[in-house]
Formats: C-alpha cells, sequence, structure tokens
C-alpha cells in the first residue's frame, strides 16, 4: 500500500496484465465502433485458434476490457466501457498519488 492510502485494485492488475500482450492488443481492435463478437468469430479473423481466442478474450474479461453474454451456446463478446472507466478511474488515483 502506498504511503497516501491509494493502491491498486485487483481489477486493475487484471487490466494491466491484460494490456501487457501484443496478440490482446490487437484482438481488442476487433470490437471497436461497438462490435459484438463470438469466440468464433474472434479466431477467424485474428487468424488464431478457437482457444487460444478463448483464452484471450477470457483474460479481456477479466480485465473489465469486455464484458459478455450468453445466448444459447455461444457468448458474444463487445467492449466493456463502464468497466474500463472504473479500472482507468483507480489507475489514475493510483498514479497521482505515487508520481
Amino acid at each position: 500500500m502506498s504511503e497516501v492510502g491509494v493502491e491498486l485494485e485487483e481489477s486493475t492488475n487484471d487490466f494491466l496484465k491484460a494490456l501487457a500482450s501484443p496478440a490482446r492488443q490487437q484482438v481488442m481492435f476487433l470490437f471497436a465502433g461497438g462490435a459484438e463478437l463470438s469466440v468464433g468469430d474472434v479466431a477467424e479473423r485474428a487468424g488464431i485458434g478457437q482457444s487460444t481466442a478463448s483464452q484471450q478474450l477470457a483474460l479481456l474479461r477479466r480485465g473489465h476490457i469486455l464484458t459478455s453474454r450468453r445466448e444459447g451456446k455461444t457468448v458474444f463478446y463487445r467492449a466493456d466501457s463502464q468497466g474500463t472507466a472504473a479500472v482507468l478511474d483507480n489507475l489514475q488515483a493510483y498514479l497521482r498519488s505515487c508520481c
């Protein structure tokens, strides 16, 4: 914990981990403009296997960059602007307290 009492929340750490990968950064751009995509869609557009796409999407969801909804057996992902905003608020408060 920092001296002024602000620390990174677990969700912020997950966000930073999700952003650390160039592969996940590329996957994030697939969701520009409000796109909603399934794992299969992401795998096809990114040129990766479905299991890899699923792993990347799970990390992006854990980092509050994406959100998901289930429709039958298919899970659809889209950008999580509210989750991202909350994480960025925490990161900004942390950076203000230390830097």
